[in-house]
């Protein structure tokens, strides 16, 4: 796990290069802007198969982009920057025939362990430049078992690496160094509770969070707004207590696997609890998507409370 540990800090070391080249200070999150993310998202992904394939050889992996999609969407300008951005942060020249078979590795491949990568989770706030993060999950027998997460925003801007290793969770800077072992938090106190969802309106009905926080008895705590799944490294390092996702009335919306896998990883091996909006088990044995229709992630002091508050939520609003 260790070199995928240092790919994922590859990849975030890349995503920070485009935002220094090529994202502007008045970029906004608009269509007419996205360009940067498309650079930073293929060679993101492409570091992270790169180091599957290697050390890997033989596992399948889900992940959010494509060679396919490679060659139909990006332009030969973009394909020369990703490649410079590659060869750049690898220390060695990359062809286009490397970087498609990077991003295709172990795509469709029947295995028993599956990573699922995110190549930037939080689209809008790495073009903003809030909060976004990189991410890698492995899955056994449809299971999570481990995840990493680098999160470039953490701690304002100073950034960090959080990974599951032998059953528990640990955090280090992105450059390195010092490590240390993460556990959920205690809080149950309302007066101390704190609460940590989507900064964006589009991703979840913050309205139906808000009452289930009342129901719940947690009305009160405290909110953090933040775009990725940091939110999930958050609750595992003890600096949140609560997240949830909360589908809008009339919402069929189908989670995506590279979208949450890593990050219960993170909270379960903390001591957290990730569960459906039921209590039920997060499912991901059924490829791209999961079935559940949302998630509570806790530091299980208050979680039974909160999965009856989100049932009486979910029936009468």
């Amino acid at each position: 796990m260790q070199a995928i540990r240092a790919a994922v800090c590859d990849a975030a070391r890349l995503c920070q290069l485009v935002q220094e080249r090529y994202l502007s200070a008045s970029a906004k999150t608009t269509g007419e802007h996205t360009e940067p993310v498309t650079i930073a998202d293929y060679g993101s992904q492409a570091i992270i198969g790169r180091a599957l394939q290697q050390h890997y050889p033989q596992d399948a992996v889900i992940a959010e982009e494509s060679g396919t999609q490679f060659q139909q969407l990006v332009s030969e300008e973009q394909c020369a920057q990703v490649l410079q951005l590659l060869a750049a942060v690898l220390g060695e020249r990359v062809s286009e025939a490397q970087l498609l078979a990077w991003l295709d590795f172990g795509a469709g491949r029947a295995s028993r362990r599956t990573w699922v990568i995110d190549p930037i989770d939080g689209t809008k706030g790495f073009l903003a430049r809030r909060h976004y993060a990189i991410a890698c999950g492995l899955l056994v027998d449809g299971r999570v078992t481990d995840g990493i997460v680098a999160a470039p925003g953490y701690n304002g801007g100073e950034g960090a690496l959080f990974y599951t290793q032998a059953g528990e969770t640990w955090r280090s800077k992105l450059a390195g160094g010092a490590v240390q072992r993460l556990t959920v938090s205690a809080r149950q106190d309302v007066a101390d509770f704190v609460v940590v969802q989507s900064y964006e309106r589009a991703h979840a009905s913050k309205s139906r969070m808000g009452r289930a926080r009342e129901l719940a008895g947690v009305g009160s705590a405290r909110i953090i707004e933040l775009d990725s799944m940091e939110k999930y490294a958050l609750v595992a390092g003890g600096d949140a207590d609560l997240y949830m996702r909360l589908p809008r009335p009339g919402s069929d919306y189908a989670h995506k696997v590279w979208d949450h896998a890593a990050g219960v990883a993170l909270v379960q091996a903390a001591g957290g609890m990730a569960t459906g909006l039921d209590g039920e088990e997060l499912d991901f044995s059924r490829g791209e998507t999961l079935p559940n229709a949302g998630m509570i992630i806790s530091n299980s002091q208050r979680h039974d409370q909160v999965v009856a508050a989100v049932g009486r939520v979910l029936r009468d609003y």
